[in-house]
């Protein structure tokens, strides 16, 4: 079973993303609190553990939780392979797959600092369907059109 594994916001654009221990995703909003959030079709990021795990065996120091810029961390499931469209139940609320990857701005820090960076190939981008809270540890499953949890 996938779950989250870390819960990343920033109040502002620009800065590094700090972990939280939980988060309200809004209907049509995103992460509650989130910079990036907003009636768009990229309220919230996810990356798996794994990607960022495979960019770790590859530097000399230690990637903190948000390093790449994600909302939430997840393990036990390779995000970037989901389908546009897909529906993900996360902890409480409903979210849909809007975009797989992205272009990595200018300025970006862990580029600059590790010299790759992984969001833009293996980050996806979700908007919020349904309202409802998330945890660190709560589980994260595909969602059937019946409505149940695969």
């Amino acid at each position: 079973m996938a779950r989250i594994a870390a819960i990343n916001i920033s109040e502002v654009r620009g800065v590094q993303k700090h972990e939280v221990p939980e988060a309200f995703l809004q209907e049509g909003w995103g992460i509650e609190g989130d910079a990036h959030g907003g009636n768009w079709h990229r309220q919230v990021s996810l990356l798996g553990a794994d990607s960022v795990a495979a960019m770790q065996e590859k530097l000399d120091f230690t990637l903190e939780h948000g390093a790449f810029a994600e909302n939430i961390l997840v393990e036990g499931m390779t995000v970037h392979t989901l389908p546009i469209g897909t529906k993900l139940k996360i902890g409480e609320a409903l979210a849909e797959v809007t975009q797989i990857g992205k272009e990595c701005h200018a300025d970006c820090v862990i580029r600059e600092k590790a010299g790759d960076c992984v969001m833009p190939r293996e980050g996806i981008f979700v908007k919020v369907l349904s309202s409802g809270r998330i945890r660190t540890g709560d589980n994260i499953s595909i969602r059937e059109e019946t409505g149940e949890d695969l």
